[in-house]
């Protein structure tokens, strides 16, 4: 059996390193040329894991072009997982590994498909999110079940633990999944429609602090939108804003950087940006 994996973020790397550190190893790997989104948040690159590794490594442009198809013929992929990857793959590309394509979504699948999975389980006040691995179809994110992990949410959680706690979900997943692969018990579980839910995409400018906010909302926002994220932010005037990255209920009038409207105050770990 050949298993190509493709990624350009850190989850997805750090499941090739959980692979290949239980005696697992994979027949090729793929990832994005280096030029390209390489001010994308969370880029990775995967020349060093593959020189260790001695596997072959391809880097490609976009997902279903036409040299990405014939690199996996030339190898004879039998499963391919594409985990972290925006770009989302064709039929064709979708039909050329042997067994099909897996793929992972930071929820409980069928809820929370689409995308930011993270910061919405925050801004939601999910008490539970999760990771799936799902054998991917022409949809986005409704393939059928291959396995799921189930995270808690702490009333604190900001996108910096709750990331960190997604990456180790995806370590932990894949080696059951590919435990089951490698003695051909994988099956997949059709997902149930009814139960369905559709986060949209978002982008820094969603992060911005507004002084009809109340407390609570900023304080969520915060959370929502830290490292790995851009932050959530105050535009302070034409040329400069303020970059949030964490914060705490304050008193302190005078040692506050940021005020709203209301009276409140936030203390904070913050930056300046000037264009």
């Amino acid at each position: 059996m050949k298993i190509a994996f493709c990624t350009c973020v850190q989850i997805g790397k750090s499941c090739i390193e959980a692979i290949t550190l239980s005696g697992g190893r994979f027949d090729l790997l793929l990832t994005l040329h280096d030029q390209k989104s390489k001010n994308k948040s969370g880029r990775i690159y995967l020349d060093e894991i593959a020189a260790e590794t001695q596997t072959p490594l391809y880097k490609l442009n976009h997902i279903n072009d036409q040299d990405v198809a014939e690199v996996l013929k030339e190898y004879e992929i039998d499963w391919l997982f594409i985990i972290g990857w925006s770009q989302i793959a064709s039929t064709q590309l979708l039909n050329l590994p042997t067994m099909g394509v897996i793929g992972a979504h930071p929820t409980l699948l069928p809820e929370g498909r689409g995308r930011a999975a993270v910061p919405w389980a925050i801004i939601k006040g999910l008490e539970k999110t999760g990771v799936t691995f799902f054998k991917m179809d022409e949809g986005v994110d409704t393939g059928p079940i291959l396995g799921q992990f189930e995270i808690l949410i702490s009333p604190n959680e900001t996108a910096t633990t709750l990331y960190n706690r997604v990456n180790n979900a995806h370590v932990e997943l894949i080696k059951q999944i590919w435990s089951k692969m490698i003695d051909g018990s994988l099956v997949g579980l059709n997902q149930d429609e009814s139960l369905a839910t559709y986060w949209e995409g978002r982008t820094p400018l969603d992060g911005e602090l507004k002084t009809t906010m109340s407390l609570k909302d900023v304080e969520i926002l915060v959370r929502a939108s830290t490292r790995p994220y851009p932050g959530a932010y105050k535009v302070i005037d034409e040329r400069t804003k303020l970059i949030v990255w964490s914060g705490t209920l304050s008193p302190q009038e005078n040692s506050i950087p940021l005020q709203f409207y209301h009276g409140d105050y936030y203390a904070i770990d913050y930056e300046f940006l000037k264009n």
